[in-house]
């Protein structure tokens, strides 16, 4: 029985300075492996000769205690010898030293000039080939949007609706609420500054070109990056892992125009009206923070906004927006048809679509600026 196994060492120091001989004896199983394991933690490094002559029975946990402690004595310097084991004791434990893992041998190397080269070209040109599935999606879209055009009746005008909803309605708050606190930190932080100068009145300036040109737009399609090329890699990586997109080409279901189009198309419609929304409610934060911390009544913000505002700023704002919506929905998409059979993998490039599509919006959005700055506009 268990609980009457029995298990001692008995550790004898040699005087002679010749090794010390640890006397194990009982039985050597797994119901007395705690106990062994107290007593052997205890026994310091130093030369030593493991006697089995008194263990009556011997299992699997007994032997790994056993090499453990060679090994451990091993490993600081010592040398350590078992004896007294019977045959079938002796093979025990040789098959359970067989079984033990080995430890990896890690080889520390330099790294060069060359590693780093190597490195830095294989990161170039997984970037390339990325970017180059990115223009193959894109390509694909736009194929089947021409083809939309030539054969409505293959047009998914029911989907269309239901994502223009989801896109579009469904972020009108999260976007004006963002917006709209812009507006009064733009005129909030402008007043503190431009009062230094007595220029308190251009202020209205700032916050229409700064909303209009370049944050309005900017700002909505981060937000709506976020929001919607994570659901986009989502959704369709879901129908990936569950092989609902191999039934659809059984099916002969085009998945690019069933599941590509319509929400990219989503995005090219939504995301122009959001921008607006978007434009409108930081200029009403900019006014009225501006009439509560300066005294500019909104008639005088109006006025000055007309003024002083040109309409080439608000187009060069839309120009931006069906770009960011490209990319947001290439991105998604794309993400959705790289996912694998797990949902780790599904995870990954969710979070992977969502900061790819801010990156791209931010890239894009530094490239208009300086296209525009290159025009004078």
């Amino acid at each position: 029985m268990p609980d009457s196994a029995t298990v001692s060492t008995d550790l004898r120091e040699a005087a002679d300075g010749a090794r010390r001989e640890l006397a194990l004896s009982g039985a050597l199983t797994v119901h007395t492996l705690a106990r062994l394991q107290a007593q052997l933690e205890t026994l310091t490094a130093g030369d030593t000769r493991i006697d089995l002559s008194g263990v009556d029975r011997l299992d699997t946990a007994g032997a790994w205690a056993i090499v453990t402690l060679r090994a451990r004595l091993t490993d600081a310097g010592c040398e350590t010898e078992i004896t007294g084991a019977d045959p079938s004791q002796a093979d025990l434990l040789e098959t359970v030293v067989a079984a033990l893992p080995e430890a990896p041998e890690t080889e520390s190397r330099r790294t060069t000039l060359t590693d780093r080269l190597e490195s830095l070209g294989r990161t170039v040109a997984a970037g390339a080939v990325f970017a180059a599935e990115l223009a193959g999606y894109l390509g694909l879209f736009l194929a089947r949007l021409g083809r939309s055009i030539l054969h409505p009746r293959d047009f998914r005008l029911t989907s269309l609706v239901a994502h223009c909803e989801d896109v579009g309605w469904r972020a009108v708050p999260i976007v004006s609420l963002m917006a709209f606190l812009i507006g009064v930190v733009l005129a909030f932080q402008g007043a503190a500054q431009l009062r230094q100068f007595g220029a308190e009145v251009f202020v209205v300036d700032l916050i229409s070109i700064s909303v209009l040109r370049e944050l309005g737009i900017l700002l909505t399609a981060i937000i709506v990056a976020g929001r919607t090329a994570s659901a986009f890699t989502a959704a369709i990586g879901s129908m990936k892992m569950r092989e609902e997109i191999d039934a659809m080409r059984t099916l002969g279901i085009d998945p690019a125009m069933a599941l590509f189009v319509p929400r990219i198309l989503a995005l090219l419609l939504m995301l122009p009206i959001l921008g607006l929304i978007a434009n409108v409610m930081g200029l009403l934060g900019g006014a009225i923070m501006s009439w509560l911390e300066l005294g500019i009544s909104p008639a005088m913000f109006r006025t000055r906004l007309i003024e002083g505002t040109s309409i080439d700023h608000v187009m060069v704002g839309m120009v931006k927006a069906p770009v960011f919506a490209l990319i947001i929905g290439v991105v998604g998409c794309h993400a959705g048809m790289r996912v694998g059979s797990n949902a780790e993998s599904l995870g990954r490039m969710t979070s992977g679509a969502v900061v790819t599509a801010i990156f791209a919006v931010i890239v894009a959005d530094a490239l208009f600026s300086v296209f525009f700055a290159e025009l004078g506009v």
